[in-house]
């Protein structure tokens, strides 16, 4: 896949945040989610090619487009983020609308709406989630029936409600899924067809910048020509094709939210005296609400790029990688939220300090595009089918790679994260034997460990080999980070595991043992160290 060349990121990044500055000042931010107002003029200005032309990074150059890549659509998401998740929210579901298109689309289908896309500047719209189907895809109850005119089909007529959909009110097209004869389908609607209406926007704890609605298709005619694909039955797996991507997306609309908030935190804790010092000089106060966050964020951004390189990269099947990323940066980035409240005390508990609205916003990146609960599950169930296959050795073999690469960079946090891997595969086993899983809260509970187990591998991983990390520490920072994380993720491997299968009724004596729960315990040698290296670094910089 295509990626812009730096030069052309960094303009792109930079036309954004001028913008924001001039235009989305803090206390216009602060306005627009008081009066729970979508600033139409603020997402014209970024479609607007004289400007900005936002959307054209989603496009491909064939049609009038950027061609960016997952990586570019990463730091731009992020970026968004870091200025309003409302906005960005709009921002994105015009990405999600044209996925259909993109990933099913006609030759023929692909010139006539990307383009028109393209040029015109259209607010898209994704119509999938329904009221009673959640994140159930194949649940959907909204039907496309075929009319037909001289034993041809020339339309069908679409009847149903779909329900939480971003730009649902504002949008100028939709892709609309839609059960036909031959399965789920996707259809391009636009504004204004006969029997097709919005509801009232709904009234949101968070990102109130954007527009949520439910949408009513009462017999809405749509041409054959607007079936995506022009086959049947092709809906969901176009949606799959398409998860590691857009999951990708609000991965990094967790990453930058959750950094907007402790940014914020770390300057002022620079400000705030107390006891004779400021914040930031006080290990309590950086070590609960500072540092743990700061290398959470790091380790998801990590697993992000690492992820948004090998999409780049053509691979396919990345729909597990894309839950991970998501799960541990949206998870991570309403937890920093959360603590930069805390962290400003009283002050952050009103209106008039951002991050009250920031962790508003941040918590709804846990639950759209999959919740949690749905990626843990997916996470589990996606790695356990590798465990099985593999024979045990899928985690075995990444270990034994860290180890080898422990062995040339001895100060990076490989061996810890090695060890951590060696466990998780003690753990699958020993469910494997005991039937575990049976218990579906032990399956979710080994999500979230996969989890971290694995981006705390990858983000060993590029720490020791230094490939491009989008934002720059001094050095020693991000290996101190790196080394912090992978003791949480062997901590949780471990002594969660433990609790689970013990839990769940495990039958092997040994299995501490196996488990690693001992060097799990002597891994968190020099956190404190750590800790206190990033404690006193952090504050340099994020100057006051």
């Amino acid at each position: 896949m295509p990626r812009l060349d730096p030069e052309s990121l960094d303009l792109v990044l930079h036309t954004l945040k001028e913008y924001a500055a001039r235009e989305l000042k803090p206390e216009v931010l602060i306005e627009l989610d008081h009066k729970d107002e979508f600033p139409m003029k603020v997402l014209r200005d970024l479609y607007d090619p004289a400007q900005i032309g936002l959307h054209l990074l989603f496009l491909p150059e064939e049609y009038g487009g950027l061609g960016g890549g997952a990586y570019d659509i990463y730091r731009v998401s992020e970026t968004m983020a870091e200025i309003d998740l409302g906005i960005a929210t709009g921002v994105l579901a015009t990405f999600l609308g044209t996925d259909p298109i993109v990933v099913g689309g006609t030759p023929e289908q692909k010139a006539k709406w990307m383009g028109r896309i393209a040029e015109e500047g259209l607010l898209v719209a994704y119509g999938a989630t329904e009221p009673q189907a959640g994140s159930d895809l194949s649940a959907l109850t909204t039907t496309a029936v075929p009319v037909s005119e001289n034993g041809r089909v020339t339309t069908y007529t679409l009847s149903g409600r779909k329900q939480w959909i971003s730009n649902g009110g504002v949008a100028a097209l939709y892709t609309i899924l839609a059960n036909a004869p031959g399965g789920p389908s996707w259809f391009i609607v636009e504004r204004g067809a006969s029997g097709f209406s919005a509801g009232k926007p709904e009234d949101k704890h968070g990102i109130r910048a954007s527009n949520t609605t439910m949408l009513f298709l009462d017999g809405v005619n749509v041409p054959v020509e607007n079936l995506v694909g022009g086959v049947e039955g092709q809906g969901l797996a176009q949606a799959q094709a398409v998860f590691g991507y857009t999951r990708v997306m609000v991965a990094a609309f967790g990453l930058g939210a959750g950094w907007a908030a402790l940014q914020r935190s770390i300057r002022y804790s620079q400000q705030r005296v107390a006891a004779g010092s400021t914040l930031s000089r006080k290990q309590g106060y950086m070590h609960k609400l500072v540092v743990p966050h700061a290398c959470r964020l790091e380790a998801a951004r990590a697993y992000i790029e690492w992820t948004a390189e090998r999409l780049d990269g053509g691979e396919p099947g990345l729909a597990t990688e894309g839950a991970v990323a998501k799960y541990m940066a949206s998870e991570a980035g309403n937890r920093a939220a959360e603590d930069a409240i805390q962290a400003h005390g009283g002050n952050g508990y009103t209106k008039d300090y951002l991050v009250e609205k920031i962790k508003r916003d941040v918590r709804i990146t846990t639950i759209y595009e999959g919740t949690s609960e749905i990626l843990e599950w997916t996470i589990a169930r996606d790695r356990w089918q590798q465990h099985l296959k593999s024979r045990g050795g899928y985690y075995l073999d990444w270990a034994g790679r860290l180890d080898g690469l422990a062995a040339q960079h001895p100060a990076t946090a490989a061996a810890t994260s090695a060890l951590g891997l060696r466990g998780l595969a003690a753990l699958l086993e020993r469910c494997r034997i005991d039937r575990l899983t049976r218990n579906q809260h032990v399956l979710f509970r080994l999500g979230e460990i996969i989890a971290f187990a694995e981006t705390a591998a990858v983000f060993s991983e590029r720490v020791a080999l230094q490939p491009t990390h989008a934002v720059t520490f001094p050095d020693g920072l991000l290996e101190a980070m790196a080394r912090v994380f992978a003791r949480e993720a062997v901590q949780k491997v471990a002594f969660d595991g433990a609790r689970w299968a013990i839990g769940a009724g495990q039958t092997d004596p040994a299995f501490l043992q196996r488990l690693g729960l001992d060097a799990a315990a002597a891994a968190q040698v020099g956190l404190i160290e750590d800790m206190n290296v990033l404690a006193d670094k952090l504050p340099e910089v994020f100057p006051a």
